[in-house]
């Protein structure tokens, strides 16, 4: 019988799932750039939107070439990222082209799954 001085440990299992990252590349519309001097106060918008819907926003970054803007986030699944892109572009000050982003221990796993 446990002697009723000794104390019990519990195991906590705490999930590790990692969710998506995808790069969102942004580019300004007419009415965007017409209205560049209010864009960050929009990216700020758009950082409480992808947190609004269970997302993380790790980076963001303006960009010179194609595209004008560079967002990095993490969702919990494909249909979350979408929808917070098409409400991004709902605004009419962007559009965007979204990617789907592996780490490198992501892709280990793909090509560990080939063999």
């Amino acid at each position: 019988m446990d002697d009723p001085g000794d104390t019990a440990i519990a195991l906590l299992v705490v999930s590790t799932r990692v969710m998506p990252t995808y790069v969102l590349l942004t580019t300004f519309t007419q009415e965007g750039i017409e209205n560049v001097r209010d864009s960050p106060e929009r990216t700020e918008h758009a950082k409480d939107l992808v947190e609004s819907l269970g997302g993380t926003w790790k980076d963001f970054f303006v960009t010179m070439g194609r595209y004008d803007g560079v967002v990095i986030a993490d969702f919990p699944d494909d249909a979350t990222a979408a929808r917070a892109v098409l409400e991004l572009a709902e605004s009419g000050n962007v559009t965007t082209e979204t990617l789907r982003a592996f780490t490198l221990e992501e892709f280990r796993d793909i090509i560990d799954a080939m063999s």
